[in-house]
Formats: structure tokens, sequence, C-alpha cells
């Protein structure tokens, strides 16, 4: 039978283009349709590439950096936990290592998921992906059981987007007493050679890369005895060894990299939960004492670290603790 008004072929659409997870055996790369990508070792659950769109890379992982699990790497974004820096005396993590344990551990890839959303500009569909990775007391080293014996559970998520990366890092107490601690992510953004221009003085090189927004802040100087300063310039550029712990910083309010021959941001960064800001570059003799980095490197860094180090974070048997970062460069 002929009919008249036969119904239209159901067309079928092609699938839109997804992001793309591949599973190494000691790091997992994500990359996105528009070309962004990201790369995370499981050793650390350090973040230690993670590239825009046309391909430059906004990390910077040392040349001497160890990516064998034998040494915590040099570079990228580590994840500071239970304690930042050297532990102080006659407190729980005294006898754990500078920075903690986090970094120097296996965590385990518990998946990803991926999403769409819009982004800043409405007109357009932006993808994204989500990597988890996941560290509990009963994953670490007998060594550092001993020296911190606390049942805990951590799962840090990192999430690449069109817009920019997300790293947040959740905190549970599964155990029957509370414990005290320490959380920092340890930027190290790469810089071109190009921005440093000799300054006034022998042998001295100033950064042209300059950091907004913690003007009137107190911040404690550990490379003059721990003096306790306020910040009083608007644009601070690094010019010597510098490791400022900026206190109270709010973080709605993004910290802001920028450069001398560029009036917008490279990059801006917002957080929850992470109240401090460390601002870290080893400088010239420094940099000649560390192994895992090369003498010249400094040139090519600058480490602006969001934390949640004024103070311990007490977290009581069951409850959760939070604190994320977002990284946006410009768009």
């Amino acid at each position: 039978m002929d009919r008249s008004n036969k119904p239209a072929a159901i067309g079928v659409a092609a699938s839109l283009p997804q992001p793309t997870v591949t599973i190494h055996d000691n790091r997992i790369e994500a990359t996105l349709p528009s070309g962004e990508s990201v790369q995370v070792y499981l050793y650390g659950a350090t973040v230690t590439s993670w590239k825009l769109a046309n391909g430059e890379e906004q990390l910077f992982v040392s040349s001497k950096a160890h990516l064998d699990g034998s040494k915590a790497i040099r570079g990228g974004i580590p994840v500071v936990f239970p304690v930042f820096g050297p532990p102080p005396k006659n407190h729980a993590t005294s006898a754990l290592p500078q920075h903690g344990f986090a970094r120097s551990t296996n965590w385990e890839f518990l998946g990803k998921s991926t999403s769409e959303s819009l982004g800043s500009d409405k007109s357009k569909t932006h993808n994204a992906v989500k990597l988890d990775f996941g560290l509990s007391s009963d994953m670490l080293s007998e060594e550092f059981r001993k020296a911190w014996p606390y049942e805990f559970g951590l799962v840090y998520s990192v999430t690449l987007s069109s817009e920019g990366l997300e790293t947040s890092l959740q905190v549970q107490n599964k155990g029957t007493e509370a414990f005290e601690f320490h959380v920092l992510l340890h930027n190290y953004f790469r810089v071109k050679a190009s921005d440093f221009t000799p300054s006034l003085g022998v042998n001295s090189l100033a950064n042209a890369a300059t950091f907004f927004n913690l003007q009137n802040k107190s911040y404690t100087d550990k490379t003059d005895n721990y003096a306790l300063k306020t910040e009083s310039s608007p644009a601070i550029a690094i010019t010597q060894e510098t490791d400022r712990v900026y206190q109270d910083v709010d973080p709605a309010v993004p910290v802001i990299v920028a450069t001398a021959d560029d009036d917008s941001a490279p990059l801006s960064i917002t957080r929850q939960g992470l109240n401090t800001i460390t601002l870290w570059n080893p400088w010239t003799e420094k940099a000649k004492g560390m192994s895992d980095f090369g003498d010249e490197e400094y040139k090519e860094m600058v480490c602006v670290e969001p934390g949640a180090v004024g103070g311990w974070q007490t977290l009581e048997a069951g409850e959760f603790w939070e604190g994320s970062q977002t990284i946006r460069p410009r768009l």
C-alpha cells in the first residue's frame, strides 16, 4: 500500500567529540576536544602538565625532577598534607618529612567524569573532565603510618575545562580522635626567561612577572628570620630569594599574575577554604644547592601556593574538610 504521508526518516546525529582520558602505568592524561590537556602522576597525585588549546604549557617542572617515584616531583602542583614546611617540634607531625607525605606517596586513580556546560561566553558549550584520586591511611608506608597514626581519607579532584584548571582536596577523619593538619597546593607556574630583565645591582635579575591583590596583607618572611611584615606594594615583583606566607587572603578575591608587557592577566587564582598565599622563588644560591633543580631554572618559574597554613585545621572524628583553587588563564 502506497502511503501518501510517509514518516520521515529519523536522522542520527553525529556524536559530539568527548574528552579523552589515557591511563598509563604511573600517570593519567586527559585532553579536551578543544585541545586543552592535563597530566597527573599517581606519585603524589602531582599535576605535571597543564596546556592551553594553543599548546602553551602553564606549569613548570624542573629538567632534573625525579619522575620515577624516588622523590617528590620538583614542579607541577604537588599536594602538601598534613604539614607545610619543616614540622614543628612537639607536634603530632614532628616525625614527618618537610611538606608531609601526600606528595611522596602513590595515590589511587578513582575514575573520571565528564560534563558539558555554558562558559563565560554563553554562546559556546564547554567540555570538562574531572579526574579523581584517592589516598587513605592504609595506603601509607609503615614509616609514615608510624609517624602519623591517624585514620584519614583524601580525595583529590583535578578538573580541566576550556576556561581553566580546578584542583580540590577533601579530607575526611575516619578515626575516633581529632587531628590537626595543613593543606597547600604548591603551584609551580612557568614564566618565560625573557620575563627576567637586568635590574640595578651586581648579578641581579628582576622578574617582570608581578602579583596583585596582596597589598596590605600581613606576611611571614622566611628569608628574614620569619619576621612578620605588611605588604606595601600593589604590584609585587620578585628580585631576590623570596619565601613569603601571606595571611588572611580573601579566597574570593583572585590573586593575579601578570607580566610587565601585558596589560591583561595571564593567570588568576581564586580559592575556597584556602586563605593563605605563599610566594616562593629560590633565586641564585639556593637553586644551586638543590639537586633536583637546575642552577638557572629559577628564571623560568615562580610558585604561587594557595593553602590553609596560617594555623592548624582541626578535624573531629567523622568530619570532612575541603579546599580548592580555580586557575584561569587569559581567555
